[in-house]
């Protein structure tokens, strides 16, 4: 018989086995066994194709992913208006951030990422979205920038920079190792605009060293989250950001990690 993740595809309650499995281990899947429903906690349970189904709703639907629900909580939590804002995304992945950003009516989204092929089909043909795909962040500048978007896109003269908004979801790397990419250099325009804003996840798990996470990938030391925070704070100060706010995410990461939010304001004069 097949999983319960491939007939939830089947039966089109789920876009992927990957979203079914998410699913299930967010607790909203149950099938039915005679007049009672059980509740399916494992993606690998074996079940007949023509199984009774349901998923309960939730406001993860509301985006291509769960991380939408995060920056949606984050946006609401420091009162910020993304209207008309010209936005960076960076680790767009499947899109989670930038879905966010478009459905709260962002004028523009520019999404990185140095993997390809993520970008959920949802937002493949959205007018407002110009996607960079294999490109590391950490190496993004003015000029790297402006030669890959000509490169891509030949015949469009609006090269955009000065972004209004940075919004960041990065794994495998600390944003300790981002950050300095914004920091000013004399007499060289940069990417933002005086007074632009940065809401971006921390991920601690990626700010740390194999040694403070146990075998599940998990910190093990909750005074190491301590550390993060002055970290990514210093990094912040380094490259003349002024941090408003750091707090935990509304939701924590997919592996069970605690995330954080920093926000700050670009500021160089």
């Amino acid at each position: 018989m097949p999983r319960i993740d491939q007939v939830l595809v089947t039966q089109q309650l789920a876009e992927t086995r990957s979203h079914a499995q998410r699913i299930i281990s967010d607790k909203r899947v149950t099938m039915q066994q005679g007049t009672e429903w059980k509740l399916i906690t494992k993606p690998a349970y074996e079940i007949t194709d023509d199984a009774v189904l349901v998923v309960a709703p939730s406001d993860t639907d509301k985006f291509v992913s769960r991380a939408g629900i995060k920056l949606l909580g984050a946006l609401k939590h420091v009162g910020l208006d993304v209207s008309g804002l010209t936005c960076l995304d960076l680790g767009i992945s499947t899109g989670g951030f930038t879905d966010c950003l478009l459905q709260a009516n962002a004028a523009q989204v520019v999404g990185v990422d140095v993997g390809s092929g993520q970008l959920h089909p949802r937002l493949a043909d959205e007018p407002r979205l110009t996607l960079f795909e294999n490109l590391n962040s950490r190496h993004l500048d003015v000029e790297s920038f402006t030669e890959v978007w000509e490169d891509t896109y030949p015949d469009d003269d609006a090269i955009t920079q000065d972004f209004d908004l940075i919004v960041a979801d990065l794994s495998f790397i600390s944003l300790t190792k981002v950050l300095p990419i914004f920091a000013p250099i004399e007499d060289t325009d940069g990417l933002l605009k005086n007074g632009a804003h940065l809401l971006a996840l921390v991920k601690p798990q990626f700010e740390l060293s194999a040694a403070a996470l146990n075998k599940a990938g998990i910190v093990k030391d909750e005074a190491d989250y301590a550390t993060v925070q002055a970290n990514i704070l210093q990094a912040c100060l380094d490259a003349s950001f002024v941090v408003k706010d750091y707090f935990a995410s509304p939701i924590t990461g997919g592996d069970g990690n605690r995330e954080f939010f920093v926000f700050a304001q670009y500021q160089t004069h």
